[in-house]
């Protein structure tokens, strides 16, 4: 029981990074419509831009802002050279995905390129770790999910008080009525890309601190983050929270069970119509967790647990 407990505390706190980067995703589908697989690794980049300006000497608060600064910019500069010229040329959205991939590809081996392959640590002391009758949290995991909270609250504001949400969200509903009632389009494109670019951003800096900093980090998250947009329903980004705490606990519930188990897990492994499942039940194959439920949201849910509107 108490590694149950353990599994799902730790699926909380990565329940709560993928929250913000699947609100992001879901955004910049919801409203510009594109299948961004470049996403996991504007994480990495958050993440490594972090890690830089930690290494000058900066508090990792100040560095985490600055980072979060550094992603936005970035996002409206690809804005700007690559994404706004696809629309306007009526680009398809297959080849929008495959530019999306050479992109992450492109970034991927540009950190690779600077910072090297080997995974790193933000200069910091040692998290304190505190035990709660037998389950042991880390520090940095309550200020993550602090942090998270903080996050999602902001963004709730903006989408339903704010006249920018307000616009964001008829976009996302009929771009082309929206553009006819007088929205700004390009506005709301641009702020698109701030909320989402400094949603994932934060979120790469957040998972800096629960791991260590490595070139494929994002990249592992992305299909639980479109695992996370379907189950919740894309284009609904309450949606996207909810099914990222359901696939992260999923994981780390998954994963942890073959200590949950112990003998029995060795037992079942043996039989081999069993195996296949049993074997998912492992820290290896925790991403496969994911894939699993993706495919059979798609299969018997495809609009998802919740409508997929803002």
């Amino acid at each position: 029981m108490e590694q149950l407990i353990q599994s799902v505390v730790n699926g909380l706190s990565l329940g709560s990074i993928m929250a913000l980067s699947a609100i992001a995703l879901t955004l910049t589908y919801g409203i510009l419509r594109l299948s961004n697989f470049a996403h996991g690794d504007l994480m990495t980049l958050g993440a490594y831009l972090t890690l830089l300006f930690n290494s000058f000497g900066l508090n990792i608060w100040v560095a985490m802002v600055l980072s979060t600064l550094c992603v936005i910019g970035f996002a409206l500069f690809t804005e700007q050279v690559l994404w706004a010229r696809m629309r306007r040329g009526r680009t398809t959205p297959t080849t929008l995905i495959i530019i999306s991939i050479g992109l992450a590809l492109t970034m991927r081996n540009s950190v690779i390129l600077f910072w090297g392959a080997g995974p790193q640590n933000y200069d910091l002391r040692i998290s304190e770790t505190l035990n709660m009758s037998g389950i042991r949290v880390p520090f940095n995991s309550f200020i993550v999910m602090g942090m998270a909270i903080a996050a999602i609250g902001l963004l709730h504001w903006v989408l339903q008080y704010t006249k920018v949400g307000k616009a964001m969200r008829a976009v996302a509903d009929d771009i082309d009525l929206a553009r006819v009632t007088g929205i700004d389009v390009d506005r709301v494109v641009v702020w698109t890309w701030v909320l989402s670019a400094g949603l994932t951003g934060l979120a790469g800096s957040m998972l800096g601190l629960l791991e260590k900093v490595n070139p494929n980090m994002g990249w592992f998250m992305i299909l639980p983050l479109f695992a996370s947009v379907i189950l919740g329903g894309i284009g609904n980004p309450y949606g996207a929270i909810v099914g990222a705490f359901i696939i992260a606990i999923a994981q780390e519930v998954g994963a942890g069970m073959s200590q949950t188990l112990g003998p029995l897990y060795v037992t079942l492994l043996q039989n081999p119509f069993l195996y296949p499942i049993v074997r998912l039940m492992s820290a290896d194959y925790k991403i496969g967790i994911a894939l699993v439920i993706m495919v059979l949201v798609l299969l018997f849910k495809p609009q998802g647990l919740f409508r997929g509107t803002m």
